[in-house]
C-alpha cells in the first residue's frame, strides 16, 4: 500500500517521531522513503541520526519530494505553515493532518483544490505502539488514499474511521483525553493497595497490569464490557461489594461527565483555531 511512496513529515515532535519509528519498525517504508522537516534544526538532526531518514532544508522541500505529507505541527503554527505550503501543493498530494483541532475546511482553503486531505486524531499510547487513531476523510479522498492513511497509523496502534467531522471533538474527549483518566484510575487503585499495606512498586504493577489485562480481554474476546464484568463479579462476592461503592460514588456518571467536559473544551478551542469569516 505504501510501497513506492515517499512520506514527508512536517514536525518531528513526539508524535512525528513516533510515526517515523512505527513506519520503519513495521517495514512498510524504507528509511530513505521518509523525509522530514522541523522548526528546530537540532531536533531534526537528532531524529534523522536516530532513524536514518532524509531531511529537508525547508517544509516546501518536503512537500516537493513527498506524495504523502503528514502535518504534525502545533495548532498555533498551522496558519504560517499553510501559507508557506499553499503554492507547493498539487493534485497528487495527500495531506494528513494531526494538528489538534484544525478542521479539513481550514486546510482545504489553502491547499490545491484537487489535493486530498485527511484529518487524524491519534493519542499518547501511540508512543508505545498501542495507540488508537480516528481518521476523518475530507475532500478528494479515494478508497486507496484512506487505506494508505490507515496503514500509516496502524503502525502505531489501531484505527477507526469517523464519517462526521463534528464528532472529532468527541474523539478528543474520549480517546485523546482518555489516557489521563485511565492513569488516574490506575493511580487510585495503586493508592488503595498502598493504603492497605502493599508496597508502592508492587501495587502500581498490580494496578497497571490489571487495567492492561482487562482492556486486552475486552479487545480480544469482542464481548460487551458488562458481560465481562459479570464474569469477574460472582454473586455475593468481593467484586460486587466494590462495584456497589463505585455506583454509590457515581463512578460511571463521573467518567461520562469527564469525557463530556473534555469534548466541550475541544469544541471551544476548535472555534478559536478555526474562526469563520463574517459575511
Amino acid at each position: 500500500m505504501l510501497s513506492g511512496k515517499v512520506v514527508g513529515i512536517i514536525g518531528v515532535g513526539n508524535m512525528g517521531e513516533v510515526l517515523i519509528r512505527g513506519l520503519i519498525q513495521s517495514g512498510k517504508l524504507k528509511k530513505t522513503d521518509i523525509i522530514a522537516s522541523d522548526a528546530s534544526q537540532d531536533r531534526l538532526q537528532q531524529v534523522a541520526k536516530t532513524y536514518g531518514i532524509r531531511t529537508g532544508e525547508s517544509n516546501v522541500e518536503v512537500v516537493e519530494k513527498a506524495s504523502i505529507i503528514i502535518i504534525a505541527v502545533k495548532p498555533q503554527n498551522i496558519d504560517d505553515l499553510l501559507d508557506e505550503l499553499s503554492s507547493s501543493s498539487h493534485e497528487g498530494h495527500l495531506f494528513i493532518s494531526i494538528a489538534a483541532g484544525i478542521t479539513t475546511e481550514k486546510l482545504a482553503a489553502k491547499m490545491h483544490h484537487q489535493s486530498g486531505i485527511i484529518r487524524v486524531m491519534p493519542n499518547a499510547p501511540a508512543s508505545v505502539l498501542a495507540g488508537i487513531a480516528a481518521l476523518y476523510p475530507g475532500r478528494n479522498i479515494s478508497p486507496a488514499d484512506l487505506e494508505r492513511a490507515v496503514s500509516i497509523f496502524e503502525c502505531v496502534g489501531r484505527t477507526v474511521i469517523i464519517k462526521n467531522e463534528a464528532l472529532m471533538d468527541v474523539v478528543t474527549g474520549l480517546s485523546g483525553s482518555g489516557p489521563a483518566f485511565v492513569f488516574l484510575v490506575i493511580e487510585s487503585l495503586s493508592d488503595a493497595g498502598v493504603q492497605l499495606g502493599i508496597s508502592r512498586k508492587e501495587s502500581s504493577l498490580l494496578a497497571a497490569q490489571t487495567v492492561y489485562g482487562a482492556a486486552k480481554m475486552l479487545l480480544e474476546t469482542g464481548r460487551h464490557p458488562s458481560e465481562l464484568k459479570d464474569i469477574v463479579a460472582t454473586p455475593g462476592g468481593t467484586t460486587f461489594a466494590g462495584l456497589k461503592m463505585l455506583e454509590k460514588g457515581n463512578f460511571r456518571s463521573t467518567i461520562m461527565d469527564a469525557v463530556e467536559a473534555a469534548t466541550a473544551r475541544s469544541r471551544e478551542l476548535g472555534a478559536l483555531l478555526n474562526p469563520r469569516k463574517k459575511n
